[in-house]
């Protein structure tokens, strides 16, 4: 096969869906095939559980039907890379068998962690404020949890990895993973971009891991190995055709938008909200939270991450956009067409109404919530569904700031992607807001595109990202901000919104108080009911 003729199959797993790609050295998409299926059961209120089988039969079902459909470009398939939602582990036994579901990124249960961290860790993380910020993470950290509730399918587990992993062992029985996917609540030294190597590490007693369960990393764009027969019988791949390994599915984004170095960043607009930028320097944009491996060997993604982000909008079409949901129905749109139509007839700064978009708790300020603040009586259900857009920009906003900051690189361009950015409007409110042009892609599949550049790098088809950028992204639709509109958010992020939270925060802590004295109370009606 002449090397121009060869094509990277790429496997996009989300937590509502796989895409499966083949994609061309000059980045167009010969084929595509999406798999959806229930992004997750709940046994409990909060949990968020997926057996990782779903996510493989999905990728066989889509690869096999890319092959009937497209079978001349499916022999020309020459790599494989994967890239796949993130801090999503898989629970394997010693032959290799899944012992339970995975438990997803946005499950909310938590481990009791009713054991103390030794004093040492206690004295060090209170001397540096991170003693709330350290208890967040251990109780939500998911092997802590099967610890406590599951101990016997903790017991019989020997690795624990990640979805990337996993799916990666399916293709070529050979379990290891890519660093660049390795973003989850375990002992990984982002510095260093490998596991923790320091015994004494605060990473073994926080995560509740021990180094026999983890599998070996390779560098992103390295052989993870080659498809196996029993692999290629289920999906169609040839066998023996290598596989690359792959990264998050954020960081292929941040990768597919062309965003390569800090004078760009990378909006994500989906379930969850993300401002990343590509350095090749280590960073933190928020103190002590780590900069995630990127998929150029060597380099990092400093993020800021609004936890709930655009899941903000599922909820606002649930409990309050009926009539547009009908409507949309009536006129077989989806229903986001027919709500960004509200978007136009509210203006910039909703007449006042601002929105903090803390829908989850933050690692580090976990007592926060989301507020709304403004209200009078002109505001209507527009007002509310455009603050949440101008919330969740106001927060990604700032993280834009924190990012500057730590970086003294002037940032030039915007890139966006996810669900939200398809919406012409709210990539306008987005350049009005951050005061730069923002860019959007030619494909709304920016993973898979980042995903193909990684491919073709390791195959040397292009020498560098750079070189594959320049050759595989498109020009895409560029908006430009208005001078007038930006001087409204600016006052308004300035005087209002980054006041919210520290005004707000004393209650919020109040809240929490009460919820755990509520918890408390239950907990005595239970023992008094058992013991009359």
């Amino acid at each position: 096969m002449a090397e121009q003729d060869g094509l990277i199959l790429t496997i996009d797993c989300g937590t509502q869906s796989v895409r499966v790609s083949l994609v061309d050295r000059a980045g167009n998409f010969l084929a595509f095939e999406k798999e959806s299926y229930t992004p997750y059961q709940a046994k409990h209120p909060g949990w968020a559980e997926q057996h990782p089988s779903v996510y493989w039969k999905a990728s066989c079902n889509a690869c096999l039907r890319t092959q009937k459909k497209e079978p001349a470009y499916w022999k020309r398939i020459r790599g494989v890379v994967v890239c796949a939602l993130r801090d999503t582990g898989v629970f394997l036994d010693e032959n290799r068998n899944v012992l339970r579901p995975c438990i997803l990124w946005m499950d909310q249960r938590k481990a009791r962690c009713e054991k103390p961290l030794p004093w040492p860790y206690r004295v060090a993380f209170s001397f540096v404020g991170m003693n709330r910020p350290i208890a967040h993470t251990r109780k939500h950290s998911k092997t802590n949890w099967v610890q406590e509730n599951e101990p016997q399918t903790w017991e019989k587990t020997r690795h624990f990895v990640q979805v990337s992993g996993y799916l990666n062992f399916q293709l070529t029985s050979r379990l290891a993973d890519s660093v660049a996917a390795q973003i989850a609540h375990h002992p990984f030294n982002y510095r260093k971009q490998q596991w923790t190597t320091n015994p004494l590490s605060w990473h073994w007693p926080v995560f509740g891991i021990d180094r026999s369960r983890l599998i070996p990393l390779v560098s992103a764009g390295e052989v993870l190995g080659e498809v196996t027969r029993q692999a290629s019988e289920q999906t169609g791949i040839a066998q023996g055709t290598p596989v690359f390994a792959g990264g998050s599915d954020k960081g292929c984004e941040t990768i597919g938008c062309g965003c390569l170095d800090e004078r760009s960043v990378s909006l994500s607009f989906g379930t969850t909200a993300t401002i990343q930028t590509t350095s090749s320097r280590y960073y933190e944009p928020l103190r002590f939270f780590p900069p995630y491996p990127a998929l150029i060997p060597g380099h990092y993604n400093p993020e800021v991450e609004i936890f709930r982000g655009y899941w903000m909008i599922h909820w606002f079409k649930k409990e309050f956009a009926h009539k547009e949901v009908f409507r949309a129905n009536e006129l077989g749109l989806p229903p986001e067409v027919v709500l960004n139509r509200m978007l136009e007839k509210v203006p910039p700064g909703c007449d006042g109404l601002i929105l903090q978009p803390f829908w989850g708790p933050h690692i580090k300020s976990p007592e926060a919530k989301g507020a709304i603040i403004g209200f009078w009586d002109i505001h209507t259900r527009a007002h509310v569904y455009r603050a949440i857009i101008e919330g969740i920009n106001y927060a990604l906003l700032e993280g834009l700031y924190q990012i500057r900051a730590k970086s003294k690189v002037a940032v030039e361009q915007v890139s966006v992607s996810g669900g939200g950015a398809q919406s012409d409007t709210i990539c306008q409110i987005t350049a009005d807001m951050f005061g730069l042009p923002v860019q959007r892609s030619h494909t709304v599949e920016t993973s898979s595109l980042g995903a193909a550049m990684l491919g073709y790098v390791a195959c040397g088809v292009y020498d560098s990202f750079p070189q594959a950028a320049e050759h595989m992204i498109q020009p895409g639709q560029t908006f430009h901000p208005s001078e007038k509109n930006h001087r409204v958010y600016r006052k308004l992020y300035r005087e209002v919104y980054r006041s919210i939270f520290p005004r707000l925060r004393k209650l919020y802590l109040a809240i929490e108080e009460t919820k755990n004295l509520e918890r408390t109370d239950q907990n005595d009606f239970h023992r008094d009911d058992r013991n009359p």
